[in-house]
């Protein structure tokens, strides 16, 4: 998407987002984990109750004067991630977005659609100006891709199989970067076309 948003006369800033809070900073802390399945399930009741927590947000964020914002959202436990969704509730995430064109794109297994509907809805309560969302989806249907991901997770490696069960490698299939420059390239034709404010 960056390539080809350079390609179409944008400047390119990217912004990490990181999971600094105490209460899950330690899941993440290594790689490989210590374990994979255990890390991954104790995430699930924070994703449950949509909890927020404390990240750190590059200055960028807020010293730049952007024409387009591009929000990218893992899924975790079948809604969006802590980091994403502290970011998108963020004072900072306010003056981001604020009367600007944004869009996102959510990376999961399979239910992507509530993902995608929270970064828009957050990101437009913040003042956004909502323009297209995309999904990616892992290989292997919601059951083999998660234990590639596990296993992945837990071992820092692509495996054939876990636990005697042929997985694939966990990534997105064969023809995503054709989508993700197909999407970034349509975002500059819509954010072109959108009258300012």
């Amino acid at each position: 998407m960056a390539e080809t948003l350079r390609a179409d006369g944008y400047d390119v800033t990217n912004a990490a987002i990181e999971l600094t809070d105490k209460r899950w900073k330690k899941n993440f802390a290594k790689f490989p984990m210590n374990n994979g399945f255990l890390d991954v399930l104790k995430m699930l009741p924070a994703q449950t109750r949509k909890a927020t927590g404390e990240i750190k947000i590059p200055d960028s964020v807020t010293s730049g004067d952007y024409d387009l914002v591009i929000v990218g959202s893992p899924t975790w436990w079948l809604t969006t991630s802590i980091p994403i969704r502290s970011f998108l509730k963020s004072p900072e995430a306010m003056t981001l977005l604020s009367g600007t064109p944004f869009a996102g794109y959510v990376v999961c297994r399979r239910y992507w659609g509530y993902n995608l509907k929270t970064v828009k809805k957050l990101g437009t309560e913040r003042g956004g100006k909502y323009v297209d969302g995309l999904h990616f989806s892992y290989q292997g249907g919601q059951i083999r891709s998660l234990m590639s991901l596990i296993s992945y997770l837990g071992s820092g490696e692509y495996r054939a199989k876990y636990f005697g069960v042929k997985i694939p490698k966990t990534n997105l299939p064969a023809g995503f970067e054709r989508d993700a420059k197909a999407f970034a390239h349509d975002l500059t034709t819509q954010v072109a076309a959108t009258p300012a404010s």
